[in-house]
């Protein structure tokens, strides 16, 4: 499963070799105050593939000093520039899609061929907001009275902390970095510990791309608390963008009202995958497998319940099961491989205690249940039926290859179940009938729905959750606004 020839090794080792490892401070690499190291591991073999500093809580005050010191010019640059830096990085990005991929997969564990995807999709924020940065726009028009002119104008918000996932190491930091250059913020980025090694290489490519040093400065560390926590009550911190679990970001917000922050927060999903009993039962399956094992079912807009109406339950479980039951797991550099490890051994135990819950309260294996292999945290691609209404995992996230499926009888129970949860970010919808369609997406309580497709996220249109799946938007037009206050000027002519 997980062997690789001499040259393939050495590939590797090249292409892990060329990431500067040091943190990225006011445009200079730098080791980490206190001289630790992270190690980066394969999730596919569990062998350590670099280190990284470990940077503390003195390197991020130095990080945000760098980005406070940077803004005033970084926002007064024209707006044609900001963009023309994006556009340099977004080609840089496509030239180098092999290298960054291969790096992305051996780090993360997610196979080329998702790995490319997702680098393409990253690379879209920076072509996207290129575009974004011209149309930043104000307003002037008559008071009421017609005695005072009313001006508003668009501004940088100022200096942004960025927290980024492990689970979309490329794409969770351009869809943040792109908007923030767009408008003129300066940032500091902390990606996850376990997929340092992408965020470092994005840096580099910006970088050659012409970001002028301070603007972007990046604190790899296994001490994020330590190092977030200060960066957060600092005043000269204007944003906060976070993506990953609802506890952490409940206690971000927290956190961060101190200073009265500018937050976005993209945390935990539940998304329901609704199927009538009319929808293209083909299709729906095609959709249930792009929403399902996109990353290995580690994705916050991941389906993680399947309910299927009754009149079609057995026929969509039986082709869900064969489909799910075909797919080829190993390491994501091997050739035909559709499915790679997850990305640590807690959340593979995590994933089996899930699906054992399940099981022990009467759900039945249709195919997978267990471990995969005997190195790296591989678990195979799992459909469970029957499963009660009792099973954590119909309330909890799986972010593993989990499919659980449940019945339903009308439209009605169809939205109770889907919004039965304290979650908010994605729901995926499956019908011919345009009525119905229009109805349960009106009904749903989340902030996208996919209606008769399985992939929702796209860098033209807002991404983003509501109730425990957060606030705010990423993508899109609406984008942008995140990182820009509204002046407004009254002037008596």
């Amino acid at each position: 499963m997980t062997t690789t020839t001499s040259e393939q090794a050495q590939r590797e080792r090249d292409v892990v070799g060329a990431v500067p490892t040091d943190l990225l401070i006011g445009g200079q690499r730098v080791e980490g105050g206190d001289g630790l190291r992270v190690e980066v591991v394969d999730p596919a073999t569990e062998e350590v593939l670099t280190s990284v500093a470990d940077g503390t809580a003195e390197d991020g005050r130095r990080a945000l000093a760098a980005a406070a010191a940077a803004q005033g010019e970084w926002g007064r640059t024209p707006p044609r520039e900001r963009g023309e830096v994006l556009r340099r990085a977004w080609e840089l990005i496509a030239e180098r899609t092999e290298d960054l991929a291969l790096l992305m997969t051996l780090e993360m564990g997610k196979s080329l061929a998702e790995s490319r995807g997702e680098i393409a999709y990253a690379s879209e924020f920076f072509r996207w907001f290129s575009e974004e940065a011209v149309r930043i726009d104000g307003r002037w028009s008559t008071s009421p009275d017609g005695q005072t002119r009313l001006l508003t104008m668009r501004q940088p918000v100022g200096p942004c902390l960025f927290v980024t996932p492990w689970n979309f190491p490329m794409a969770m930091g351009t869809r943040k970095i792109g908007p923030a250059i767009a408008a003129g913020c300066t940032m500091v980025v902390k990606p996850a510990s376990q997929t340092p090694l992408t965020m470092s290489a994005l840096a580099e490519v910006l970088t050659e791309a012409g970001l002028p040093p301070g603007v972007l400065n990046v604190v790899t560390t296994s001490r994020t608390g330590e190092v977030v926590e200060p960066l957060v009550r600092d005043g000269r911190l204007r944003k906060l963008s976070f993506t990953g679990s609802t506890p952490v970001g409940r206690l971000l917000v927290e956190q961060s009202a101190q200073q009265l922050l500018r937050t976005s927060m993209e945390l935990g999903g539940n998304a329901p995958f609704v199927v009538f009993d009319d929808a293209d039962l083909d299709a729906a399956v095609d959709g249930a497998m792009l929403a399902k094992m996109r990353n290995m079912g580690e994705a916050c807009t991941s389906a993680n319940r399947f309910h299927v109406q009754r009149g079609v339950l057995e026929d969509f479980t039986a082709r869900l099961t064969e489909r799910m039951g075909s797919l080829v797991v190993g390491r994501g550099t091997e050739e035909g491989v559709d499915v790679g490890p997850l990305i640590e051994e807690r959340q593979r135990r995590r994933v089996e205690e899930l699906v054992a819950d399940a099981v022990d309260g009467g759900a039945q294996v249709r195919t997978g249940g267990e471990r995969v292999g005997e190195r790296g945290y591989f678990y195979a691609p799992t459909v469970l039926a029957d499963v009660p209404a009792s099973a954590r995992l119909l309330r909890e996230e799986v972010f593993g290859p989990v499919a659980p499926v449940v019945a339903f009888d009308t439209e009605a129970d169809a939205l109770a179940q889907a919004n039965d949860t304290e979650f908010g970010l994605v729901s995926y919808v499956w019908t011919r009938d345009v009525g119905r369609a229009l109805r349960v997406s009106e009904g749903l309580e989340t902030g996208m729905v996919g209606l008769n497709q399985g992939v929702v996220s796209n860098p033209a249109a807002p991404f983003g959750g509501v109730k425990q799946s957060g606030f705010g938007r990423e993508g899109g037009r609406e984008g942008i606004e995140e990182y820009l206050e509204t002046k407004y000027v009254g002037m008596t002519l």
